[in-house]
Order: C-alpha cells, then sequence, then structure tokens
C-alpha cells in the first residue's frame, strides 16, 4: 500500500522504521502535543489488523513522520486518526499528508464516522483539521494526565456525507 502525492508519501511502518518512529514521538517538539507509546505497543500495531501504522515520507525517500488509525474492523464504521506526528515541521506535510489519508480512508473503506482529538493548548492542529473538514464536536475535560497536569482534548469529527459533499 502506498499512498502519495507530489511531495510525500505514506506506507505502512516496517519494524525498521520504529526507531525513527519512536525519536519523533519523543522528541522536544511533539511530546507535548501526542501520547507516548513503548515499542511493544508500536510492533503490535504493526501486525494488527484494525490498525494502520504509517510512515510519512518525503519525495526523496527521507522520513519526516507518522500516523496511526484505529477502528478499522470498527462495526459502527467509526475510525479514529490515532496519532499524527510531524518530525519535519514548517515544510506543509501534515497539511499535505492530512487530505490525502483523508482521501484514502473514505475511498477505500466503509468508514462512515472519521474521527481524532486534540489537545486543547494545540491550536495550530486544530486549525488544520477544521480547515480539511473536521467539525468541533466537544471537549473532554482533563482527560490526560501529563507530567504537567492534567490536560483537556478536543473531538472532532467528519462524516461520510460532509466529505462527499466536498465540506
Amino acid at each position: 500500500m502506498r499512498i502519495h502525492s507530489n511531495i510525500l508519501s505514506l506506507r505502512k511502518t516496517e519494524e525498521k522504521d520504529l526507531e525513527f518512529v519512536l525519536a519523533a514521538e519523543r522528541s522536544e517538539d511533539n511530546r507535548p502535543f501526542i501520547g507516548q507509546w513503548t515499542a511493544e505497543q508500536h510492533r503490535a500495531a504493526l501486525h494488527d489488523a484494525g490498525m494502520l501504522h504509517l510512515v510519512i515520507e518525503t519525495d526523496m525517500g527521507e522520513p519526516a513522520g507518522y500516523v496511526i488509525v484505529t477502528g478499522l474492523q470498527n462495526a459502527n464504521l467509526s475510525v479514529c486518526i490515532q496519532r499524527i506526528v510531524i518530525e519535519r515541521k514548517g515544510r506543509g506535510y501534515g497539511k499535505e499528508m492530512l487530505p490525502l489519508l483523508i482521501r484514502w480512508l473514505f475511498r477505500s473503506t466503509p468508514v462512515h464516522r472519521l474521527w481524532l482529538d486534540v489537545r486543547e493548548h494545540n491550536v495550530r492542529a486544530r486549525h488544520l483539521y477544521e480547515t480539511v473538514g473536521f467539525v468541533y464536536e466537544g471537549t473532554l475535560r482533563d482527560c490526560v494526565m501529563t507530567e504537567n497536569g492534567f490536560e483537556s482534548e478536543h473531538i472532532l469529527s467528519i462524516l461520510r456525507p460532509e466529505y462527499e459533499a466536498g465540506r
């Protein structure tokens, strides 16, 4: 499986990519915005039929980040973009990757509801999600305990009819 545009591509994560994945997840620029998994959790995701673990690569084949999608076998056709990590920031990779992923999910799977959560203080990511059609649903107050205390998360989603209407 390979999803691509002119400037990047998405491909299934392989065992050899896990060192990059863990380093990107734990970097100072990303850690405040995302959950932290162990190598074993990432390894298990690679083999879980209900999950999609993808590396984001530049047109030169260099890793720029990764994304994890869960719920691919959800009976309610509700799929979650669990994690988006961009290691090479400020180059438009997130803005390029997200519509590619959304298009692939709605064209290649029976998903009805695609959703994600975003930390309350991650204003830049929330803006991007809303720009590509995600709708704010609500806030899970103080739902994540971090080293700095509790943080809230916003829930956003896009439904198949909204996607098909070109929202």
